[in-house]
């Protein structure tokens, strides 16, 4: 009987045991190398072993389909393991393909856990589904606080989503949410600091009380509306870290494996016409601008001037630094109607500047 206790434990210890050349920085090195299937074979039994990196690379194989077959629910479970041991980009690539297969409820935890540390992309999709009220009450100066962070970061869809709220929210609203914005701002760089975890604020941040009511706006549809940017997932698997981090990361960011209740969407307004401008736009010595894009090359903002340039009544170009970005700008209007008439002639993405 000893001897079979023995050998039982033996053979579960086998089942177990990780090949001593399995490694994932050597993993690392044959995917940079193109050697998928050589970095497929060091990570899947250390994945299986329950190391955090070794399933965060095996996902991103799953999701790209290299050196594996193209299949984003085993990336999506390897993803789930890997976060639920508190790997934060594990995390914030979980709550994106939750998203990204319809599993909205289960994916916003995830969400609201990336979007208080700054990830550019998770305040992008939770931005478009709080103006949108897909799958959580709408909520304008929250929408709009996450789509200008996420735009800051330099992220050209998000700038483009948030030239479309422009269209649409009240100025108390975006007021409402340009205040926000300062706010999460705050709260990432001491989440970045490490000073503190940060807490995100509830879906609703405006509270009960609101203004009189407004026409219900049409919904954006921006480019992550039901798809996530393509930099979502990154071609580039991450080296492993040391063991002391992860423990304290584990026992830091470990979420609870609870599934919210499913929120209801609300109802999705018909279009509104959108009036065309009554003229051509001129400007002059004015204190109104039009920001016409956000750019991590300076070069970028310079040739989108040289094209709309022609379009703008003589407007003046600004290239404004903000942190790794160049916004471009063009001033001079006299009111916002003059500017109103900028963006629409200008036919980009636009945002309306106040003096």
């Amino acid at each position: 009987m000893r001897n079979l206790i023995l050998g039982a434990a033996a053979t579960v210890a086998a089942l177990g045991a990780v090949p001593a050349a399995a490694d994932v920085k050597a993993g690392v090195d044959a995917w940079s190398r193109g050697d998928y299937a050589t970095a497929i074979d060091q990570w899947r039994p250390l994945a299986i072993a329950g190391d955090a990196d070794a399933q965060f690379n095996l996902a991103q194989a799953y999701k790209l389909g290299r050196g594996v077959t193209l299949d984003p629910a085993l990336a999506e479970s390897w993803f789930r393991k890997a976060a639920l041991q508190g790997h934060v980009q594990a995390q914030d690539n979980y709550g994106l393909a939750l998203f990204q297969a319809n599993k909205k409820a289960d994916a916003l935890p995830w969400l609201e856990k990336s979007v208080a540390r700054g990830e550019p992309r998770t305040q992008l999709v939770l931005g478009t589904m709080l103006f949108n009220g897909d799958a959580v009450p709408r909520d304008y100066p929250r929408a709009y606080a996450l789509m200008s962070r996420a735009s800051t970061s330099g992220l050209q869809s998000a700038s483009q989503t948030l030239a479309q709220m422009d269209q649409y929210i009240s100025p108390e609203d975006r007021q409402r949410g340009t205040a926000l914005a300062e706010r999460y701002a705050a709260q990432e760089k001491i989440a970045r600091s490490g000073l503190s975890p940060a807490s995100p604020p509830p879906i609703s941040a405006t509270g009960p009380a609101r203004p009189a009511p407004q026409p219900a706006p049409r919904p954006v549809t921006p480019v992550a509306r039901t798809t996530v940017p393509a930099s979502s997932v990154s071609p580039a698997p991450v080296p492993p870290r040391a063991a002391p981090e992860r423990a304290a990361s584990q026992a830091a960011t470990r979420p609870a494996p609870v599934t919210p209740p499913r929120l209801a969407s609300a109802p999705k307004p018909a279009p509104k016409p959108v009036p065309k401008p009554a003229a051509k736009p001129v400007a002059g010595s004015g204190k109104w601008r039009i920001q016409l894009g956000a750019f991590r090359d300076r070069g970028n903002a310079e040739t989108l001037w040289g094209k709309v340039k022609g379009r703008l009544g003589g407007a003046q170009p600004s290239y404004v630094a903000a942190g790794p970005v160049t916004r471009l700008q063009a001033g001079g209007f006299a009111s916002r109607a003059d500017a109103t008439r900028a963006c629409a002639a200008s036919g980009q993405p636009c945002v309306i500047v106040a003096p």
